[in-house]
């Protein structure tokens, strides 16, 4: 795995009116501290890559369908430099992967519906100096986003 991720499996509680699960708690082994909570959804098949940010850490989920999260390691002196995470996220695998300041990540919903992506970021979102760098999805980034069928 990266230097620096970690997952946190989502324990999801049913019960007779739905389910509840907590995403992530102040007393969690990953919690770094908070700075905002937002989500973003992708249609079936589309991807939304590549970012990363120089101080911010990430923690993603998917709470509806299902999304491939892609993780790469293009970080100076990192151990793990040129490795690939891959994990699939949401209804079918309740998790919550925490990314590291400077690690490039993205998604693909590899579901038949919209995906609803929750995002707990450790610092807010800053209008004027955004904490985001930027890559094309289909670029340099030795990643291909097709299926695999295995």
């Amino acid at each position: 795995m990266i230097e620096g991720v970690r997952v946190k499996r989502l324990k999801v509680i049913p019960d007779d009116r739905g389910r509840l699960a907590e995403i992530l708690r102040v007393d969690d082994e990953i919690y770094e501290g908070f700075g905002q909570v937002y989500f973003t959804t992708a249609y079936p098949g589309v991807v939304k890559a590549w970012h990363a940010h120089r101080f911010q850490t990430d923690f993603i989920t998917c709470v509806h369908g299902m999304i491939k999260l892609v993780l790469y390691d293009d970080r100076d002196g990192s151990p793990t430099r040129g490795e690939v995470n891959e994990f699939y996220v949401g209804v079918h695998n309740p998790i919550l992967v925490k990314i590291p300041p400077l690690v490039w990540h993205g998604f693909k919903n590899v579901g038949e519906h919209e995906a609803i992506v929750i995002n707990v970021i450790t610092r807010p979102y800053d209008h004027e100096n955004p904490d985001e760098l930027r890559r094309p999805a289909h670029g340099d980034i030795p990643y291909d986003w097709s299926r695999k069928d295995r």
